[in-house]
């Protein structure tokens, strides 16, 4: 058991941590334009992500001007062009950076690099060498479309799959469904604040209120059905929302939908220590999925995708995101139903947990309205 308590610290402690440094996952957005041995690209990386690579902020203000980032434009194609490499029959296609512009994802500034690259023959197999901040920041991911002709395919960069060949021609649909549900899982995983969210929602769940005091819940059966509503609740919401937006029927500025993510992390994790719904967090959990939606749907926003692929994509990332969701949970609610009983469970988890997920997202609703980095003043 204190071995398991241990383990349990730290993994809180490092979700908090990271969480404090993160509004959004790190992700780049490259797009690939193949036409016979040509290939013509674009690809846009967070502002943020290059000014902690290669430093953009000349004067440390804390703010980055046109100036700044035009001064450094040399510098920025020559780091990220010689962090790809394209190759086709073994091969390499020699790249060329072309015009840079800045463009605004739903997440922030991007820098938007244009290149081109030329392969010594048509092109029927690309190799693609993706190495962008994984030196830096093991979190990154690159998401590629890649086009030809009417063809469309998409892939994920990691780490562990930083070089892929791309077949020119059309992926089966069920291996494009899988890569969207793995953009899904990647994304409920490394949205911090989604996850804070339905932690929030998950914490009281091993415990009930009697004389307005937190007691251990009596049966794993209980705890059980109040998290399947809860989960129910939440999944039904954003899909509604995320599929919405992805067809651009409603559409939101994204510093209202972020700002507004940040807010129900502080509401949610406030009704543990101050009850409000006590039973009704399942409405709580409906009511704020709207908004986590719009969230979701920024990220099939940002890849650019064609609309024949935006059904596909829209149940497959919806499909992750639940996958991701329900392990999430899978792993949680048996671990917190064994040690409810315990004082540190009520004390250190559920009521310093809950504290801790106000202090951080209250945080990320003052920077998230303001534009602001608030954290960068303690590290």
């Amino acid at each position: 058991m204190k071995r398991f308590l241990t383990l349990l610290i730290l993994a809180a402690a490092a979700l908090l941590g990271a969480a404090a440094h993160a509004h959004k996952p790190s992700d780049s957005y490259l797009t690939l334009k193949v036409n016979d041995n040509m290939v013509e690209g674009q690809w846009d990386i967070a502002l943020r992500d290059l000014d902690f690579a290669i430093g953009l902020d000349q004067d440390g203000n804390g703010e980055l001007s046109w100036g700044e980032i035009r001064a450094r434009h040399r510098d920025i194609a020559a780091y990220a062009l010689g962090r790809l490499a394209l190759s086709n029959a073994g091969a390499s296609c020699p790249i060329k950076a072309g015009q840079q512009l800045v463009d605004n994802h739903s997440d922030g500034a991007y820098s938007v690099l244009r290149f081109s690259a030329t392969c010594s023959a048509p092109i029927e197999k690309l190799d693609v060498d993706y190495r962008l901040l994984f030196d830096i920041d093991p979190q990154h991911k690159g998401l590629l479309n890649l086009q030809s002709g009417t063809q469309a395919s998409t892939a994920i960069f990691s780490p562990g799959t930083a070089h892929q060949t791309l077949v020119l021609r059309e992926a089966s649909k069920l291996a494009q469904f899988g890569d969207y549900v793995v953009t899904g899982i990647w994304h409920i995983w490394k949205g911090f604040d989604h996850i804070l969210f339905l932690l929030s929602l998950l914490l009281p769940a091993v415990l009930k209120i009697v004389d307005r005091q937190h007691r251990p819940s009596d049966s794993f059966k209980t705890s059980f059905v109040d998290v399947m509503k809860i989960v129910t609740a939440f999944t039904l919401a954003h899909s509604i929302t995320l599929t919405l937006a992805t067809f651009q029927v409603v559409t939101l500025p994204s510093r209202w939908v972020e700002s507004a993510i940040a807010a129900s992390v502080v509401l949610a994790a406030l009704n543990n220590l101050l009850p409000l719904f006590q039973n009704k967090r399942w409405m709580v959990a409906f009511a704020f999925g709207l908004i986590h939606g719009f969230g979701f749907a920024s990220v099939l926003t940002d890849l650019g995708l064609p609309q024949s692929a935006l059904l596909l994509a829209l149940v497959g990332f919806n499909l992750g995101v639940e996958v991701g969701q329900l392990a999430i949970v899978s792993v949680f609610l048996p671990l917190a139903y064994a040690i409810r009983r315990t004082t540190f469970y009520r004390n250190a988890i559920f009521t310093g947990g809950s504290g801790l997920i106000v202090l951080v997202a209250m945080v990320w609703l003052v920077e998230r309205l303001f534009d602001l980095t608030i954290f960068s003043v303690f590290v």
